[in-house]
């Protein structure tokens, strides 16, 4: 797949998969969810204050006559039937509403009914730019501080199962640092070192990693030719692995509010996909996000990721 398009035509004609939204009483959520219910991409299980629900649907005119909703008054009673909604299989998705993330992330791992299934939880991004000529995977812009090198295994991993979702079968993994050279004063540069190593070797597999990158030549070419790198991932990365979440976090902001690239997001590494969108991100970021997570969702039942 090359266009966030792509994602969305996918998800209409193999949807709709069913959303659990904790916390229903947001406006923006409730656009992207109703919109993507116009689609054909999902259904929606409304969890929160009914009273309020119903208030922001009207002063968005939005029929709720297609919705089930369960009334909860709070944000974590609403967060823990959500979750339990997805862990029982009534659900394929769960989403943050108007809650805290700290909140919903804490049920979504509730050992009892939670959605534990990887060695941690890590977010991707899906952009599509304008100057290159495919999708191009980010993580980690929200979840993980400063991984460790362990930590930045499991996210390689987890954003694997978003390239194969997209239809990338071995993706060029280029971790990203500040230089292209390995220094002992800068620890990203021996993490992308040993990252590489260990996928050489096999223990991270179904996907090529090369480091350490900086940003231009991992995806220009001519960048990478002027600096004289040869390295066989340079310029072609499918996923970029950030040192950490301050780097991720602003790549990810940079390319939404100053290249204004069409993008997506979700939450992988538990049994279902999350999708846990920033309050800044417009409508479509939010149903583009649904999109993914619906196929995500259906790929993980073909069994294909």
């Amino acid at each position: 797949m090359e266009k966030i398009q792509e994602i969305i035509s996918y998800a209409q004609g193999k949807g709709p998969m069913t959303i659990a939204v904790a916390s229903a009483e947001d406006r923006d959520v409730l656009l992207a969810v109703d919109r993507a219910r116009e689609l054909g991409i999902a259904r929606g299980i409304l969890v929160g204050d009914k009273e309020k629900i119903e208030e922001v649907a009207k002063d968005t005119n939005i029929n709720l006559t297609d919705y089930e909703i369960i009334h909860k008054e709070n944000m974590q009673d609403a967060s823990s039937e959500a979750v339990k909604l997805v862990s029982s299989g009534k659900a394929h998705i769960l989403m943050k509403g108007l809650v805290d993330t700290a909140v919903i992330l804490k049920e979504a791992l509730n050992a009892d009914y939670g959605l534990r299934e990887g060695k941690l939880l890590s977010h991707v991004a899906v952009f599509e730019p304008h100057n290159y000529d495919k999708l191009l995977l980010m993580t980690d812009a929200a979840m993980n501080i400063a991984p460790d090198l362990e930590k930045k295994k499991e996210i390689i991993k987890n954003s694997i199962k978003v390239a194969k979702a997209l239809e990338v079968d071995t993706p060029n993994v280029c971790v990203i640092c500040a230089k292209e050279k390995v220094s002992p004063k800068m620890e990203a540069t021996l993490h992308a070192k040993e990252l590489e190593r260990l996928n050489r070797e096999g223990q991270i597999k179904d996907c090529v990693v090369g480091g350490p990158f900086g940003l231009d030549n991992a995806i220009s070419k001519e960048a990478a030719i002027h600096k004289g790198i040869e390295h066989p991932l340079a310029g072609v990365a499918d996923i970029l692995l950030m040192s950490n979440i301050e780097a991720g976090n602003v790549f990810y902001k940079t390319m939404v509010f100053l290249a204004k690239d069409k993008n997506a997001g979700v939450i992988v590494g538990a049994s279902a996909p999350i999708v846990l969108t920033s309050r800044a991100d417009n409508d479509e970021a939010k149903l583009n996000s649904i999109a993914l997570s619906v196929l995500m969702a259906i790929k993980k039942e073909e069994g294909s990721i």
